[in-house]
């Protein structure tokens, strides 16, 4: 069963995120993600949320999901997202 990481990006610095978005997408690929959203317009429906970047990516697994975000690559990663954006995430199994 897929799951998928979510996460709200508010960015402060575009050019340190830079850094991030350099790694970020092979550790992804390394761990059998998939990013299937990241950017782009979206419009608020329902509710107060106010995301500011969205990025979902998918995984093959929950697990999968997991051991991506507690590896040593993302987690050195990570330094560098907080050096240009302050983030929420969530990791959610699907269905």
């Amino acid at each position: 069963m897929p799951a998928y990481a979510i996460l709200d990006l508010d960015v402060f610095d575009k050019e340190k995120l830079q850094d991030y978005k350099n790694v970020a997408p092979e550790i992804i690929k390394k761990f059998g993600g998939k990013i299937i959203v990241r950017g782009g317009s979206l419009d608020v429906v329902e509710g107060d949320w106010n995301p500011k970047r969205v990025v979902i990516i998918e995984f093959p697994s929950y697990e999968v999901a997991n051991n991506w975000k507690n590896s040593e690559e993302y987690k050195k990663a990570t330094i560098l997202r907080k050096k240009g954006a302050h983030t929420k995430a969530i990791i959610i199994n699907g269905v």
